[in-house]
């Protein structure tokens, strides 16, 4: 039993199916008080929406232009009722509820069944939150129920609403179009602004979600707009927007109540802010006046994508008012269009009409000489969505009567017949349901019940004239291959500012190279502060959270943008001491050289026979080894010269050394000799006893270094501790064990020939070789004694020249003190170079 009749507008026609639908054809309404002590009145609507009223009249031509296809539901004729749901919740709600119900005050079930059959599914509702009321009811019984504007992403949950379908993608790639249109121009500092309802609350909470996933924008503010016109709290948020940096402002608002904003907008004169609108918002006409041109003049918006519907222009300026006065009168939809768009009253008119100058309606104006939106079909948008909606009811009842029996997709394969169809079993058709559109256009839902997404992008271009047009300047779409993908035509986008170009919106500009960003507290992401990098760390892209280590051969450059090579540091043969060193050594050999050719040549002088020749040989060429041992230290460290250099160091020295310690027992020997009964000591001292010793002596360094070199070899070695911006190539001794025992043996000889010689010093004149000898020591003993400390304190390079200083200084030390007495005399004083001279007898002063 029908508990009440509704019967507020609606539109209807007879059919052997009947389609619901729920559009918004006023702007307002006036809701009677509830004093819940008497039946409440209707409600009552004014403020025709045009677009909304549009819309009623294409789902009423979709329904005839199938009715008139043979192809599809052949032999069923659609029928339709339609209510309008004056933007009010209860009152959509209530409509909803007629639908689903019928509005017979009694139906008797049998074979005779008469009177107007339930709706099968329903087109509508507008609204997000009507949606979501409706569908909890309605999917209790699987209604089906297809949407061509509401947007909200909650209505995807299919646990919910499990018979909610739609026609318009969900707020979820809607939010995702907006987010790439900021990334593309580069805007990380925006306002929101969202209606105060399920629409907008959801789409604030996704925006945030997907904005706090990507990290790459921040929101400045996020207001949420009054539902009525509350001048304080529009105030308040104008004052938001004006005093914020964020020059981008995203809506999510109805056409209706967005006014007050822009009013408010308008008396405060807030301009040069570039406003993003979405799909509730973008195509409305009221925002489109001339006086809110300089303030959104340029929006862009994400909208429905635009279609064609032939014949749909033809088909509106065909409808003509009721005029037979009966009770539905008042109600009916087409007679209060044309009341608004003729500016006129059908009679009996209301009180005070006729008086006030107003014209009663004849019902047969004219049409074709209205100038608004309701004869527009150069932009169909919407109004396709909603053709859409209707063709797929449609076509999945169509493919329900297709059914052959034994082969249907219920319970022993059976099939539906329109007698006995329950909503159910048409949610089972819908949701398989594909069809292409006239246009081209595919149709299908995937497992939430939502279309495959594709938005236009358009904007307000304001012309010169002062009007206004809405143009498209790209699309975004998703597909299998590249996913959601935005497609711009940057050339067609009106920029309502003095530089016509995109607006900068950002609350911290990108950090140059070099720096590095560091966020400020209790602010969103997007604002902080750029600090410079530090030494050896550079950043090479914008917006770098951090600054990165160059590499280990790198450093930074003074702009702390790029890494370069570290400078290099060893001891060259191209830097000033280098060459130096390098000139020492090679002038050491040469005197060694020049001073072995001297003895060669006056080797059967006496002076030369008498200081040993042969050793004085080998000492002259280990000295030269001495001198050329030092070359190994300068140039950049290799495997073989770090192995080499030490090695050749100390088994010269040690030769060198070696030579002198038996020269220096030579010299004891013979003194001792000299003596009665001393001729024994001189056969311990023998030519072949002397090269023995030598060859002793030396092999025992030979065999400190091979073990070194065998156990812990000295390696090239890249030191960065001494300079953070060079590289300074050295030497590693490896083992410092075994340097140290190649440093010590080195010491031990050279220790043991200076005591040797200083006991001897004093021996007879004809033996002052002792003397030259106990010299020689006590300067090659200082110069390394002093060598130590300063090669242990010395960085890097500093090293190797302090080592080649020792070997140089200490060779020339040798070299002078031992064989520059003996050539003075052989080159400048050749009369002592004689036997008597050399054995202490008439000598010449």
């Amino acid at each position: 039993m029908l508990q009440g009749q509704f019967h507020l507008n609606e539109m209807h026609k007879t059919g052997d199916v009947i389609l619901g639908g729920l559009f918004q054809v006023h702007f307002f309404s006036s809701v009677p008080d509830l004093s819940f002590t008497s039946q409440p009145q209707q409600p009552t609507c004014h403020g025709v929406y045009v677009l909304g009223f549009k819309l009623a009249q294409t789902m009423a031509f979709a329904i005839d232009e199938i009715n008139r296809n043979s192809n599809l539901l052949p032999n069923v004729t659609l029928g339709y009722t339609l209510y309008d749901n004056c933007l009010q919740l209860g009152i959509g709600f209530r409509a909803a509820l007629s639908l689903a119900s019928g509005q017979e005050d009694q139906i008797v079930v049998d074979d005779t069944c008469v009177g107007n059959p339930p709706v099968v599914g329903i087109v509508g509702d507008s609204t997000s939150t009507n949606s979501i009321a409706i569908s909890n009811v309605l999917g209790l019984y699987r209604v089906p129920m297809v949407s061509y504007f509401a947007t909200c992403s909650c209505l995807s949950d299919r646990q919910k609403y499990p018979s909610f379908f739609r026609t318009i993608p969900s707020d979820a790639f809607q939010v995702r179009a907006m987010i790439q249109i900021l990334k593309h121009f580069g805007w990380t500092w925006a306002g929101l602004l969202v209606s105060d309802d399920d629409y907008g609350l959801h789409a604030a909470r996704f925006f945030q979600s997907e904005l706090s996933v990507s990290g790459e924008c921040c929101l400045a503010y996020t207001e949420v707009l009054p539902w009525d016109k509350d001048t304080d709290e529009l105030r308040r948020i104008v004052d938001v927007m004006k005093t914020s940096t964020a020059r981008v402002v995203i809506v999510f608002e109805h056409p209706s109540r967005m006014i007050h904003l822009i009013d408010e907008v308008v008396r405060q004169n807030v301009t040069g802010l570039q406003w993003i609108a979405s799909v509730a918002l973008t195509e409305s006409a009221v925002l489109q006046k001339p006086h809110y041109m300089p303030y959104l003049g340029g929006i862009l918006g994400i909208t429905i994508r635009q279609g064609e519907i032939p014949g749909l222009r033809e088909f509106l300026l065909q409808i003509h008012p009721e005029l037979h006065h009966n009770s539905s009168y008042r109600n009916s939809l087409v007679n209060q269009f044309w009341e608004f768009t003729f500016q006129c009253r059908f009679a009996p008119a209301p009180a005070g009409w006729l008086e006030g100058g107003g014209a009663l309606c004849t019902g047969h104006e004219d049409l074709g000489n209205v100038d608004n939106e309701y004869l527009d079909i150069s932009n169909l948008r919407t109004e396709y969505n909603v053709y859409k909606a209707v063709y797929a009811l449609a076509y999945s009842l169509d493919d329900m009567l297709r059914c052959k029996p034994g082969r249907g997709p219920f319970s022993g394969n059976s099939c539906v017949s329109l007698q006995s169809l329950e909503p159910w079993q048409l949610v089972y058709y819908m949701e398989r349901v594909n069809f292409t559109t006239p246009f081209g256009d595919q149709v299908s839902f995937d497992e939430n019940g939502d279309v495959v997404p594709i938005y236009d992008v358009v904007n307000a271009l304001w012309l010169p004239d002062g009007s206004t047009k809405i143009q498209k300047v790209g699309e975004v779409k998703r597909t299998a291959l590249k996913g959601e993908e935005l497609i711009l035509d940057e050339g067609k986008i009106f920029w309502n500012f003095e530089s016509k170009k995109p607006p900068r919106s950002v609350c911290s500009e990108s950090c140059p190279p070099g720096t590095h960003m560091v966020r400020r507290k209790r602010e969103p992401e997007c604002c902080f502060d750029c600090i410079p990098c530090s030494e050896g760390k550079i950043t090479n892209k914008s917006n770098s959270l951090e600054c990165t280590s160059c590499p280990e051969d790198f450093w930074s450059n003074p702009q702390r943008d790029h890494c370069v090579p570290k400078k290099t540091e060893f001891l060259s043969y191209h830097d000033p001491l280098g060459i130096c060193l390098t000139a020492a050594s090679l002038l050491g050999t040469f005197i060694c050289v020049v001073v072995l050719g001297i003895f060669i040549c006056h080797r059967t002088t006496p002076i030369v026979r008498a200081n040993n020749s042969e050793l004085s040989f080998q000492l002259l060429l280990s000295l030269k080894l001495c001198f050329l041992c030092s070359l190994l230290f300068i140039g950049r460290p290799r495997m073989w010269t770090c192995q080499l250099r030490h090695a050749a160091f100390g088994i010269s020295f040690v030769l060198c050394v070696s030579c002198i310690l038996v020269k220096t027992m030579v010299v004891l020997a013979v003194f001792k000799a000299s003596k009665p009964g001393g001729g024994t000591s001189l056969k311990w001292f023998g030519a072949m006893q002397q090269r023995g010793t030598v060859l002793f002596l030396t092999s025992i360094q030979a065999a400190i270094c091979t073990t070194w070199l065998v156990s812990s070899s000295p390696t090239p070695h890249k030191n960065t501790q001494y300079h953070n911006d060079k590289i300074v190539y050295e030497c590693a001794v490896g083992s410092t064990v075994g340097f140290a025992v190649l440093l010590g043996y080195i010491g031990v000889l050279a220790v043991l020939s200076f005591l040797i010689a200083f006991l001897v010093r004093n021996l007879p004149d004809s033996f002052n070789e002792a003397k030259l000898i106990t010299f020689s020591m006590l300067i090659f003993c200082a110069v390394w004694v002093a060598f130590v400390p300063a090669y242990i304190s010395s960085p890097g390079n500093l090293a190797d020249a302090v080592e080649v200083f020792a070997i140089l200084a200490s060779s020339f030390g040798l070299l002078i003190t031992l064989f520059g007495p003996k050539c003075y005399i052989i080159l400048l004083r050749p009369e002592m170079n004689t036997k008597k001279a050399v054995m202490g007898r008439g000598i010449v002063s």
